[in-house]
């Protein structure tokens, strides 16, 4: 059948759906990385930082997570986990680092590493809770390298961007968080900070880009609108063409 306006509206449909397909993708990928959501960002805070695990290495399932500590953390308690079994390694410093309250130390928490006491199936996800006392460090940001090691091969997120370079661009961007300005009274503080993050009693439901998350929900919505409005045009275009047929019998 010869008919220019249902194969205009159609194509109109199919372009507004092949776009909404694509944002899904993209929003799919990019909530795919190794990333941690902390409850809080208040500097000299205590914070619950929840590393999110969404997926395997390829279709292998994931057997460790070991989680590096940046330079400005002296220490992490991790958040048991019945799934895995944990344990800190520790560094001999170079020169003893004095704290706030006075004494000083030899050692930090270099590494807090999971071990899956079966292994993590590819489309499954979990989440590991480390509790941090926060820096004094306004402004600045904390990378988490991030070694995730499967059944067959590893992923190192441990990618960080260098200047003018886009975060979104890394392959397997370690997982990072701003430090803000202190707002809490220090621990136990459970004051909102600005990034809407979610409380301690959720913490294991943390996701790893509420952005891609809501972009993804959008392109789905667009694309159903797509179609519905591609669907309604068609009928508006028959129900006009139906009555001139009938004229000209």
């Amino acid at each position: 059948m010869n008919n220019p306006a249902l194969r205009r509206t159609l194509q109109t449909t199919a372009a507004t759906a092949g776009a909404a397909a694509l944002l899904l993708a993209v929003a799919g990928g990019a909530s795919a990385h190794v990333g941690v959501t902390p409850d809080k960002t208040d500097a000299n805070s205590y914070a619950l930082l929840t590393f999110a695990i969404p997926h395997g290495c390829d279709t292998s399932g994931t057997t460790k997570v070991a989680i590096t500590l940046p330079q400005e953390l002296n220490d992490a308690q991790p958040t048991v986990n019945p799934n895995w079994t944990v344990e800190k390694v520790t560094e001999q410093l170079a020169e003893p680092r004095k704290l706030a309250d006075g004494t000083s130390i030899t050692k930090r928490t270099s590494q807090i590493v999971y071990t899956a006491k079966a292994p993590l199936a590819h489309e499954l996800r979990d989440a590991l809770v480390l509790s941090v006392k926060l820096p004094d460090a306004a402004g600045s940001t904390l990378y988490f390298p991030t070694l995730q090691s499967c059944e067959t091969g590893q992923t190192d997120w441990s990618e960080i961007a260098k200047d003018g370079q886009d975060p979104h661009s890394l392959k397997a961007p370690a997982p990072s968080i701003t430090v803000t300005g202190a707002a809490g009274t220090g621990h136990g503080d459970t004051a909102a900070t600005s990034h809407s993050n979610p409380s301690p009693s959720t913490e294991q439901a943390a996701v790893t880009d509420s952005g891609a998350d809501a972009r993804s929900w959008a392109g789905l919505a667009a694309g159903i609108g797509g179609l519905a409005l591609g669907g309604a045009a068609y009928f508006r275009s028959s129900a006009r063409r139906k009555p001139s047929a009938e004229a000209a019998r």
